[in-house]
C-alpha cells in the first residue's frame, strides 16, 4: 500500500503543486486518474469559485455554489463532487498508474466523496497522493491506519515519492 499526503500552509498553493505534478507525470506517459482543483478569483470580498479538473482529460466541474451575499455556510456542491468521483471511478476502471485527489476533505472524512476510490486504488496496488488539511488529518490517519507518508509540497518531492 503506497499512500502519501501533502499539506501546504498557503491558500491555493497545494492546488497548484498537485496540478503541476499530475500534468508533468501525464506528460511522461503515466496514466493518472483523479482530480486537481483550480480556483477563480471572484473579486474583493467574494469567495473564489472552485473547479476541479477530472484527470486525465476532463471535464472541468464547478464544485462550489453561490450561496449569496453574507452567507457563511459550506459552499461545496456535494452532488458535483460525487459526479466527479463517478468520473474518476470510470478512469480508474480503465487503468491508472496513480490516483491524485486534491483534498481529503469533509466529505471524505465522513466516508463519502473520494474515500471509497482511495480504498479501491490501494487494494489494486495503485499509489495514491492526497492533499490534506490539519482539520481532517486525524480522520485521514485513522483511515490509513498510520501507513500514509508525508510528502513535502514540492514537485520534486512528489516525483521522488512516486518513483521511490
Amino acid at each position: 500500500m503506497k499512500i502519501g499526503y501533502v499539506i501546504s500552509p498557503g491558500r491555493g498553493d497545494l492546488d497548484l503543486v498537485l496540478h503541476g505534478f499530475a500534468h508533468a507525470l501525464m506528460g511522461q506517459g503515466v496514466r493518472v486518474a483523479g482530480i486537481v482543483q483550480t480556483n477563480s478569483d471572484c473579486g474583493p470580498g467574494k469567495p473564489c469559485d472552485m473547479d476541479v479538473e477530472v484527470l486525465p482529460d476532463g471535464p472541468v466541474l464547478r464544485i462550489s455554489q453561490d450561496l449569496g451575499p453574507g452567507a457563511r455556510g459550506c459552499r461545496l456542491d456535494a452532488a458535483e463532487l460525487e459526479r466527479a468521483a463517478g468520473l474518476v471511478e470510470a478512469n480508474l476502471e480503465a487503468g491508472a498508474d496513480l490516483l491524485v485527489i486534491n483534498k481529503f476533505g469533509k466529505q471524505e472524512a465522513d466516508g463519502r466523496g473520494f474515500r471509497p476510490l482511495i480504498g479501491m486504488a490501494l487494494t489494486r496496488g495503485i499509489p495514491v497522493i492526497v492533499g490534506l488539511n490539519g482539520l481532517n488529518k486525524p480522520v485521514f490517519e485513522a483511515f490509513t491506519e498510520g501507513m500514509a507518508t508525508s510528502v513535502a509540497p514540492e514537485r520534486g518531492a512528489l516525483m521522488a515519492w512516486y518513483q521511490g
